[in-house]
């Protein structure tokens, strides 16, 4: 009986081209792609603001363009998924380019998160809501990859797996401890208006992953009584949030009795009521920069009087 052999034989590519093109092709290049044919990354949990320093480097694009290339990949629609380079895009935009020039990077799913994740994790300055958004991401891709279960003890204090798992990995790579790296995806659960806090230092990482076991509706009944008492939970006090809770027996009413113990450090705190105020500045105005204008209007007026005083003298 004659036995089949099973030879490869050579693409036409192969036949009718030199190593040298064959290994050209593979090579990345830069190549200019339309704005309007780049995706921004699903999910991206990075923000894109337009500030001074996203002024500065619009007018860098202006006068030398863009010096470094963005990394896309091409999905299966044909357009283009930008993994880094969000805010050089941005940059293009407001400088009015048609392309940004990109290398085009084959990648799955999970590559790309991860490397998406790992390119902004260079930033100076990282949010902790952008850090809790994207350290979960990566911890996904990461265990998908691994074969493991999508879910994971997020617990503050840790797990006793003796396995190296992804969140030991991602603790490795970003220089952060594994409990630290738990805090942070803690933060997701998090009612936007209460993460928001934690960005505004308003709440301590600790108190906020407490406060991260709250459903969502014990929640927002704590951000009615941190708007209505002007003032946030102390970590003890969100201990003590969580063990109601975790017992059936959080309500508003004991959320204020909680939220009016007196803390160990806290500060007398003067209170002006809203209406006397409220028509110097436009209807949702943020607290905070209500409360830096009014600090520096006292400081013209204390200038005022003192030059005044030395006037009269």
């Amino acid at each position: 009986m004659a036995k089949e052999l099973n030879l490869k034989l050579p693409s036409a590519d192969d036949l009718f081209s030199t190593q040298e093109e064959r290994d050209d092709a593979k090579r990345e290049k830069v190549m200019d792609i339309l704005l309007s044919e780049i995706d921004s990354f699903p999910d991206h949990p990075f923000l894109v603001k337009m500030d001074e320093s996203m002024q500065a480097m619009t007018d860098s694009v202006k006068t030398f363009g863009i010096q470094t290339p963005a990394v896309v990949r091409q999905k299966e629609d044909g357009r283009y998924e930008l993994i880094s380079g969000h805010r050089r895009k941005m940059a293009c935009e407001l400088a009015g380019l048609e392309a940004l020039p990109c290398i085009v990077r084959q990648m799955s799913r999970d590559e790309a998160i991860i490397a998406m994740v790992d390119s902004n994790l260079q930033r100076e300055t990282i949010l902790p809501s952008e850090k809790a958004k994207s350290y979960k991401m990566r911890l996904d891709a990461m265990k998908r990859q691994a074969g493991r279960p999508a879910q994971e003890n997020y617990s503050p204090v840790g797990n006793n797996l003796t396995a190296k798992t992804s969140s030991a990995e991602l603790a490795e790579i970003v220089g952060e401890s594994k409990n630290q790296i738990f805090r942070y995806v803690r933060l997701n659960d998090l009612i936007p208006e209460v993460l928001q806090m934690v960005d505004n230092d308003k709440i301590a990482m600790r108190p906020a992953v407490e406060l991260s076991y709250l459903p969502k509706e014990e929640q927002q009944a704590l951000l009615v009584t941190i708007e209505s008492e002007d003032c946030t939970p102390s970590h003890v006090q969100a201990m003590k949030m969580r063990k109601f809770s975790e017992e059936g027996r959080l309500n508003e009413d004991v959320i204020l009795s909680i939220m009016a113990e007196e803390k160990p450090n806290q500060v007398e705190q003067f209170k002006l009521p809203k209406e006397k105020i409220s028509r110097f500045f436009a209807p949702g105005t943020p607290t905070q920069k209500i409360e830096e204008t009014i600090v520096k209007a006292l400081e013209l007026y204390r200038q005022r009087e003192k030059q005044r005083n030395n006037d009269a003298r």
